[in-house]
């Protein structure tokens, strides 16, 4: 049996307009069905190959706040629209997460602001005594991202669905260890995870399915095949000659 909370999504595509900007996206638009059969699914691909997109869309879904944070977050500070959410059916597991998180770096600050929000209030998710122990007994906005983040994650439970657009953004390199430690150890204990990321770091995790986003459409690959580990071991085999190479071309396109 199947126990994993997300097993697949297809999209219909009917359901969106002609007009759709998500038919310009090649990756996507040649996506029927992507099925999630390993605790750790990864989507690696260069930027605007639809990788937060289909996350979004997944999230939404899934019960989750577009902007991030815990399914009992609701607030909104720029309205979107419905996306690729309308288009789309998740099939899930017999088994319902007991937790769980929806993660965006780029509005994080407003899942803490938010987070402080429920704090002050006493009508979030959970207790200002529990807050306050999540979070190292600080406000997130006391802490740096990195912090705050790793810190609200390593108390996380472990037999939840967490999703993740670029976690790494607000971490050294350092703490994207420490986190794709905590995550393998939450993975093999039976939590899920789907995470679009550019780490060389997280896109190493063991046991981990790695789908490209590409021109080509969505495709399984190996760690070696991304473009992520491909471009850092060049960088840290010829770094010099990579940077004058790259200089050379600026000075010949201007």
């Amino acid at each position: 049996m199947d126990e994993r909370y997300l097993r697949a999504v297809e999209i219909d595509w009917s359901k969106l307009p002609r007009d759709s900007w998500l038919r310009d996206i090649p990756a996507l638009r040649q996506l029927g069905q992507l099925r999630f059969d390993r605790n750790i699914t990864l989507l690696a691909g260069e930027n605007g190959t639809g990788k937060s997109t289909l996350l979004e869309g997944i999230a939404v879904n899934c019960g989750f706040n577009p902007e991030g944070g815990t399914i009992n977050y609701r607030f909104s500070t720029f309205d979107e629209g419905d996306g690729l959410a309308q288009a789309m059916r998740v099939s899930r597991g017999f088994r319902r997460p007991p937790s769980g998180y929806f993660f965006r770096a780029e509005s994080f600050f407003n899942v803490a602001s938010q987070a402080e929000v429920y704090r002050n209030s006493g009508l979030g998710p959970v207790p200002k005594e529990i807050y306050y122990e999540r979070f190292g007994g600080k406000a997130l906005h006391e802490q740096s991202h990195g912090e705050s983040f790793l810190g609200w994650f390593q108390s996380c439970n472990e037999q939840g669905l967490y999703l993740m657009d670029e976690p790494e953004a607000a971490l050294s390199p350092q703490r994207q260890l420490a986190l794709l430690v905590q995550m393998v150890r939450m993975a093999r204990a039976g939590a899920q995870f789907v995470i679009a990321s550019h780490s060389p770091i997280l896109l190493g995790a063991p046991d981990a399915r790695i789908l490209s986003f590409d021109e080509t459409g969505v495709h399984p690959c190996t760690y070696e095949e991304t473009g992520s580990y491909q471009l850092t071991q060049l960088f840290l085999e010829n770094r010099e000659r990579l940077i004058e190479q790259l200089l050379r071309e600026d000075e010949e396109d201007v």
